[in-house]
Order: structure tokens, then C-alpha cells, then sequence
């Protein structure tokens, strides 16, 4: 009989000798309690100008067009990262998860001056659903919005696919430096295999020096295009700078703790 791929996923923590809870129990924090929408991802796709008025309302600095589209580009890496990542991590731990419903998913107001990150979030209360559904039923969504960013929004199909990778490959993010690379990489490529849409394609899973220790990293094929924003920088899986960046991951560099890489931060 085929393992699942929480079962898979299991045994690569037992062979790296990892402490299961203690992984996901740091992978997977505490939403809070009340969060304010001002739309739902079910509205933006019906009224994608919802989202491109925002953007401009939050950051009236944003007046052309490449500004205004860098910053619904970082917006949707976000999606990726704070709605779908959380989601894979709870199928993973659990073997079944909500999906993401466009319905439950909103946008919440900007805070600090921080008008990208961390803005979309899902309210509880979405029925779990075993793994097959899971990978059939989001390979099938996010394929059903990609033309609503790409076309309305013009988000390029590098930066969708690449974010959309990001979130569904977070449980492997998770363990990064902590597992047996060439495992990782095996297996995280394989997984977004499953979800029959473009994510594989714009994403590379592979193994990298720091400091003397064999690592596993996503690499993105395309750009969020955070860079260009004033408060922005390359992500840790930049695609702007890719062969130079893997030139450099084989120099010797003080390699990193747990938790001190992000995916796309």
C-alpha cells in the first residue's frame, strides 16, 4: 500500500530524530482571536479593483502602476504564506485540514506601517478534509484564481506560482536545516508534483552550504518583486538574483539556528 504523504512525512522527522509537537507546535502559532476583514478573497476575485484601491488607499505613495503592482504581487505572496502554508502544516500534523474557502479569507487593515504582510487570514470554522481531497481540491483553487492575478491584477505567473509553492511546501520549510537535505528536497518537489498546477515549475527544492552543513532551500523561479518596494528587500528565496545567490550559499558563512530563515521574508 502507498504511504500518504503525512506518513512520508512522518518518518523523515523520526529518521532526523525530531521531536514531532515540538515541530509543529512551533510551526503553527496562535491566530488571534478577533481580526477585523475589510473584504473577503471571494470579493477581490469577483472585484479585483477591491484590492488595487487598498493598496492605493494604504500607501497613497504607490501612484504608478509598477508600484501599485509590486505591492498586490508581495499582497499575494502573503495569501500564500499566511493562508494556504498554515493550512499544509495542519494537514500534515493532523492528516486532514480545512481548504482555503475565498469566502472565510480576508484581508485585514493595515498596522504599524506594515501594509504587505501578514494581512490575510481565514476564520475558523471551515470543515477538515482528508488529504486526497485536500491536494485535488487546492490544485483545483488556486488554478481557478491565477487568472484573476495574473490578468486583472498582473501578477506574473513566476511570482503567483512561486508564492503559491512557498505555501505548500511550508511543512518542509519547517525543517530546513534540521533533516536530511537530499530528502527534503526529494520529497518537497514531489509533493507540489501532486497538485497538478504550475507550482513545481517555479520552484526549485535543493541542497545548499552554509557554514560547512549540507541545507535544503526552495529557490523561486520568478520575483514577488518585494525588492522593489521602500520598506522591501530580496527574500531568502529571491529568484532576482538566483545563480549569484547559489554562487554565494557554497562560500562558508555562519551557519544559521532553527527558525532563523524564512521562505519569502
Amino acid at each position: 500500500m502507498t504511504a500518504t504523504w503525512v506518513e512520508r512525512y512522518a518518518r523523515l522527522l523520526v529518521s532526523a530524530r525530531l521531536n514531532r509537537e515540538s515541530i509543529f507546535a512551533q510551526a503553527l502559532q496562535p491566530s488571534p482571536i478577533e481580526r477585523r476583514g475589510l473584504f473577503s478573497l471571494a470579493q477581490c476575485l469577483e472585484q479585483p479593483a477591491l484590492l488595487v484601491d487598498q493598496v492605493k488607499a494604504d500607501c497613497p505613495q504607490a501612484s504608478d502602476t509598477r508600484a501599485v503592482r509590486a505591492r498586490v504581487s508581495v499582497l499575494q505572496q502573503d495569501l500564500a504564506l499566511n493562508v494556504i502554508a498554515p493550512l499544509t502544516i495542519s494537514l500534515f500534523r493532523y492528516g486532514q485540514a480545512a481548504l482555503p474557502d475565498p469566502e472565510r479569507i480576508f484581508l485585514a487593515p493595515a498596522e504599524d506601517g506594515e501594509t504587505t504582510t501578514s494581512r490575510w487570514f481565514q476564520t475558523p470554522g471551515a470543515p477538515a478534509v482528508d488529504e486526497a481531497h485536500f491536494v485535488r481540491s487546492v490544485g483545483r483553487q488556486t488554478r481557478a484564481w491565477y487568472p484573476v492575478f495574473r490578468q486583472q491584477l498582473e501578477v506574473s505567473p513566476g511570482a503567483y506560482w512561486s508564492s503559491i509553492g512557498l505555501g505548500l511546501g511550508a511543512p518542509f520549510s519547517m525543517v530546513w536545516n534540521l533533516a536530511e537535505p537530499y530528502e527534503i528536497c526529494d520529497l518537497a518537489q514531489r509533493w507540489l508534483g501532486e497538485f497538478s498546477n504550475d507550482a513545481n515549475r517555479f520552484i526549485d527544492w535543493i541542497p545548499a552550504v552554509f557554514g560547512g552543513q549540507t541545507t535544503a532551500i526552495p529557490q523561486r523561479k520568478g520575483c514577488c518583486l518585494k525588492y522593489l518596494l521602500p520598506e522591501g528587500d530580496y527574500c531568502g528565496t529571491c529568484g532576482v538574483y538566483r545563480k549569484p545567490r547559489l554562487a554565494a550559499l557554497r562560500h562558508q558563512q555562519p551557519n544559521p539556528g532553527p527558525g532563523q530563515w524564512q521562505p519569502g521574508r
